[in-house]
């Protein structure tokens, strides 16, 4: 059946907007050569959009003759603001952004481990209170939250896990309390980080890959046909839990240790390149396993390169024994610090492992890729509330 008017002109809405928000400002005339839509038909498009504060006149183009077809049209970049936090054991990092994702502010606070939970608590959303009054902003619409762990399925919730700390599963309730007008979402950092390198980073090219977290512990997201796959218990890529040769024993249901961590968690890095001679010396801001392995792709240090692209090599050569993605990506600060050099270890010996043609590519977007995937994921739920029917403002 064909679609009713209403509905004819939600769907041509809902289309004029998403190539507003990928092509940046637009002229009438443009809109009309990308949706197909006849003039009158853009004429009114535009008209609607603009009534309903979505997108406003933003500049004109190059063309000599002046028009209606000569302005710009651009989304209404402050209809609402976001926010993105990626939580980590060690602290939390903040972005405040406005609805195309223009950062407006940036902040971030180390928490001890000696910390107590309500404090750590407070301390987390009084950064996001404060970075949201530093970007000038009245009110958040929506935060989107990177954190390590399972993410139930079922509910959208972080899970309880006796390996994280108590303040991370209790910083997004208080949020909730705290900002009873923003919607707050939460979502497994590895995943986040996923797609933003699938959205911004090296695998832009790629719709089936899977990315591997490197960083205080160890992680993976898979990407199979465009689309994120977390599991039936939201758990797809708890690749610590692998076990594999090498380590002292087995892990369990609730200790990852004996696993794939105990070879690639940054303690299991940094011991290793204490056992082939390397200074290990925290410097900055850089986590200490990336700081090693960025030494040591410095500086040549062969043998502990080749030693921990074989032990990186085992986890990989199962994801790709059961998945063949294809590709692989080495994320998160250690894997954006081994760089080309670790990956092009890593991809000779997964291809001495297995006969699936594997491409072993490293991160563009290192530790930033969750609070990017979080801002990304904030952007997107917030766009489609916002660009939804125009009910009651003259779309109906």
């Amino acid at each position: 059946m064909p679609a009713s008017p209403s509905t004819a002109r939600a769907i041509n809405d809902r289309l004029a907007l998403r190539l507003l928000q990928q092509e940046g400002p637009l002229t009438a005339g443009q809109l009309k050569q990308l949706t197909g839509l006849s003039r009158p038909s853009v004429a009114d498009l535009v008209e609607r959009l603009a009534a309903a504060g979505l997108i406003d006149v933003v500049g004109e183009s190059g063309e000599q003759r002046r028009g209606p077809n000569a302005k710009l049209y651009g989304i209404v970049a402050d209809q609402a603001h976001l926010a993105a936090l990626d939580v980590r054991t060690e602290g939390v990092s903040v972005v405040v952004s406005d609805l195309l994702g223009g950062v407006l502010a940036e902040a971030s606070v180390p928490i001890g481990d000696d910390t107590g939970t309500e404090p750590a608590v407070e301390q987390a959303v009084a950064l996001v209170e404060r970075a949201a009054k530093e970007a000038g902003v009245p009110g958040l619409h929506t935060v989107g939250i990177g954190a390590p762990g399972l993410i139930d399925p079922a509910t959208g919730e972080l899970r309880d896990s006796g390996g994280l700390p108590a303040w991370h599963r209790r910083l997004v309730l208080a949020l909730q309390e705290r900002l009873p007008q923003t919607r707050v979402h939460v979502e497994n950092e590895t995943n986040l980080a996923a797609l933003a390198e699938q959205r911004d980073g090296v695998a832009k090219d790629r719709n089936t890959f899977v990315l591997l977290w490197l960083g205080h512990g160890t992680g993976a997201a898979v990407v199979l046909e465009g689309t994120l796959r977390r599991g039936a218990s939201g758990g797809t890529g708890e690749i610590g839990f692998l076990p594999v040769p090498g380590t002292a024993g087995l892990p369990s249901a609730v200790d990852c240790e004996g696993g794939f961590h105990s070879l690639a968690g940054s303690a299991a890095i940094v011991a290793l390149a204490e056992r082939h001679g390397l200074t290990v010396e925290a410097r900055g801001y850089e986590p200490l396993a990336a700081r090693v392995v960025r030494d040591a792709v410095a500086s040549a240090a062969t043998d502990f390169l080749d030693a921990l692209a074989d032990r990186l090599a085992v986890g990989v050569a199962a994801v790709v024994a059961i998945l063949d993605p294809g590709c692989l990506v080495l994320a998160g600060e250690v894997g954006q610090a081994g760089g080309a050099d670790l990956a092009a270890r890593v991809e000779r010996r997964v291809r001495r492992m297995s006969p699936l043609p594997t491409e072993v590519r490293a991160s563009a977007l290192g530790g930033g890729a969750v609070l990017r995937g979080a801002l990304l994921t904030a952007r997107e739920r917030a766009q489609d509330e916002l660009f939804a029917p125009l009910q009651g403002r003259g779309s109906a």
